[in-house]
C-alpha cells in the first residue's frame, strides 16, 4: 500500500510541476511580445504569433456604448513600428493568471498604459495561446480599455 501511495506522490507531483512549467512558458511568450512592443519591433512580435491572429478592444463609443472594435494585426504593427522617439511609452502588467489545458492556454493581464510618463488608460488583456510544435504562440488577443478606475 506504501508504495502504491508513494508512486502516487511521485507522480503527481511530476504532474504538478509540469503544469507550473507551462504556466511559466505561457508567461514568457506574452513577455517576449511586449519586449517586441516596447522595442518597437515587428519581428520579435510576430514571432510570438500563430498565424491568423485575431485582435480586438473593448470600449465605449462617444455616446458611451460599449462596443467590440476588431484590428487588423498588419496595422497595429504599422503603428507601432511608427511611433516616434519623442513618445515615451509603456504597458506596465500588474498581474498574470494563466491557465493551461493541454495546447490552449489562457493569460489574464491587468495593465496600466503610460504615454510620456502619465497614465493613459488601463484595463485587462486576454491572450489565448495555442501550443504549435513545442512553442505557445499567441492566437487571439482581446483587452479592455477605460480611463476611469485605474487603482
Amino acid at each position: 500500500m506504501r508504495v502504491i501511495i508513494s508512486l502516487m506522490l511521485i507522480f503527481s507531483c511530476g504532474i504538478l510541476n509540469a503544469q507550473l512549467n507551462e504556466k511559466e512558458e505561457v508567461k514568457k511568450a506574452v513577455q517576449m511580445f511586449f519586449e517586441g512592443f516596447h522595442n518597437q519591433d515587428s519581428t520579435l512580435i510576430k514571432s510570438t504569433t500563430g498565424s491568423g491572429i485575431i485582435m480586438q478592444t473593448i470600449g465605449r463609443d462617444k455616446e458611451g456604448t460599449s462596443v467590440v472594435k476588431t484590428s487588423d494585426f498588419n496595422d497595429f504593427l504599422k503603428s507601432i513600428v511608427s511611433i516616434p522617439d519623442s513618445i515615451k511609452f509603456q504597458e506596465k502588467l500588474l498581474s498574470y493568471q494563466i491557465k493551461v489545458d493541454g495546447s490552449m492556454a489562457n493569460a489574464w493581464t491587468p495593465y496600466e498604459l503610460w504615454i510620456n510618463d502619465s497614465l493613459s488608460h488601463c484595463g485587462v488583456n486576454s491572450f489565448q495561446l495555442h501550443k504549435q510544435d513545442g512553442t505557445w504562440k499567441i492566437i487571439y488577443l482581446i483587452d479592455t480599455r477605460r480611463r476611469e478606475q485605474c487603482n
